[in-house]
């Protein structure tokens, strides 16, 4: 019989390579291949030892009826989730330590136990009297979650199979290990090892899993990325750690929109949540200041107003530095290249520094404009309008494009008291939202327009 052949996988691609190296052939990252053990045997010698059963087919329509929700009472997570936890879904959530996972998660376990759920909350890095500690400051002594501290993969599957909960928290699948993978706890196999049988223990017995899963300095989830494909969901817990908001965004959801967000604040008693998140975000605002700008987004269903800030100084440095927080870098820079080559507006020998108010993360596109008019207000050092707010996607040649949602950007606007939005001009409206409409056709005329310049 043949010795087992060790192969050797990337965690950011799956790419198998023959022998360890430092960077990854297929990807180009580094120090992403691990060894991984083989299996003692292959599924294809499996196959041809017996006839398997013939599936189940049907058509496309059904006459069965939607997936049944239940709700937790916590209306931000209840949001992030689609509307209420689906039985027998499998959930993941992500996160940098000590950002507040194990806070969220346990609130939201208690929570489930208290709407009427069945909650079991199993730790694999706190013993159950370090929860209790938790649970009685966050004031969830009352709540019925049955608590335990385990690590065996064995041992779990037969607490939960015994058990039959509604929902099952396990903080976290790294710390997991099966007795039937030759592997450290924490290594690719083991993780996925863990993940594949508590998502087909999930599905087949109707318990719904939230695993919790730990974050690479890049801020991707630990472990291969098979584990992301195999959940039903994967929710990423944001924020910055001098802010107090946290942001619960749905990246992969099959149960309802990605991209959908759950605000908090986080406070002595826990996370609390914050049904209106543009007001807070824009409280502090007061008079007009130069390079700030309110840009009316959207962030999955929900509209939301974030101000926009940026500082342009003189640099005494060969290179000027190019700060961003809370935005993507790269864009900027095509901002700042669309600004100097289409509206002859310089910012060589200038620092430049962004920053989204809040602790925020913007990728929508539809930021453009209100980017490039926060630049240009600081570096003309002059405030833009009062009460406005802006968006719009600019193009390479300074043009700029209509973007989705434009009513309800106005709606919201409108209801926190903005009285002018700054919009491109040909956005398709149905109404205005009781607002003084600015079209703008390109950046040129922009800034010419409010800035005398171009």
């Amino acid at each position: 019989m043949a010795k087992p052949v060790t192969a050797f996988t990337c965690t950011a691609c799956g790419a198998v390579h023959k022998k360890w190296a430092g960077r990854c052939d297929a990807c180009g990252a580094w120090n992403t291949i691990v060894e991984e053990a083989p299996l003692s045997q292959g599924p294809g010698r499996a196959l041809g030892a017996a006839k398997g059963r013939p599936v189940a087919l049907s058509g496309l329509t059904s006459s069965e009826p939607p997936p049944s929700r239940s709700q937790s009472g916590l209306s931000e997570l209840d949001r992030v989730l689609g509307g209420g936890l689906v039985p027998g879904s499998a959930i993941l959530v992500g996160g940098d330590p000590g950002i507040g996972k194990s806070t969220l998660l346990l609130q939201g376990a208690a929570a489930f136990a208290r709407s009427g759920l069945d909650a079991i909350y199993l730790s694999g890095e706190e013993a159950s009297a370090q929860i209790r500690m938790r649970a009685e400051r966050l004031g969830l002594s009352d709540a019925k979650v049955r608590l335990g501290a385990e690590t065996s993969l064995r041992d779990i599957l037969t607490t939960l199979d015994a058990e039959r909960p509604d929902v099952a928290v396990i903080d976290s699948i790294q710390t997991l290990w099966s007795d039937q993978v030759e592997a450290a706890p924490g290594s690719v196999t083991q993780v996925r090892a863990a993940a594949h049988e508590l998502v087909t223990f999930a599905k087949r017995r109707g318990v719904a899993v939230i695993l919790v899963g730990h974050v690479t300095k890049e801020g991707q989830i630990a472990g291969p990325r098979v584990v992301e494909h195999m959940v039903d969901t994967v929710l990423y817990f944001e924020g910055e750690r001098g802010h107090q908001f946290r942001i619960l965004r749905a990246v992969k959801n099959r149960f309802g929109p990605a991209d959908e967000i759950g605000v908090f604040e986080m406070t002595g008693a826990g996370l609390a949540e914050v049904p209106n998140p543009s007001a807070l975000f824009l409280s502090e605002r007061g008079q007009p200041v130069p390079g700030s700008a309110v840009f009316a987004g959207i962030e999955g269903t929900r509209p939301m107003l974030t101000e926009i800030q940026a500082l342009v100084a003189p640099s005494t440095l060969a290179s000027p530095r190019r700060t961003v927080v809370g935005l993507d870098s790269g864009r900027v820079s095509t901002i700042l290249a669309v600004l100097e080559s289409r509206c002859a507006i310089p910012f060589a020998g200038l620092d430049v520094f962004m920053n989204v108010a809040g602790g925020m993360r913007l990728s929508e596109p539809a930021a453009d404009l209100a980017i490039a008019a926060a630049l240009l207000s600081a570096r003309e050092d002059t405030a833009l309008p009062a009460e406005s707010v802006l968006f719009g996607e600019i193009s390479l040649s300074g043009a700029l494009r209509p973007v989705a949602q434009a009513e309800n950007r106005l709606k919201e606007a409108q209801k926190l008291g903005f009285s002018q939005a700054i919009l491109p001009d040909g956005q398709k409206l149905e109404g205005k939202g009781g607002l003084r409409l600015v079209p703008v056709t390109d950046l040129t005329g922009f800034v010419g327009d409010l800035f005398g310049a171009g």
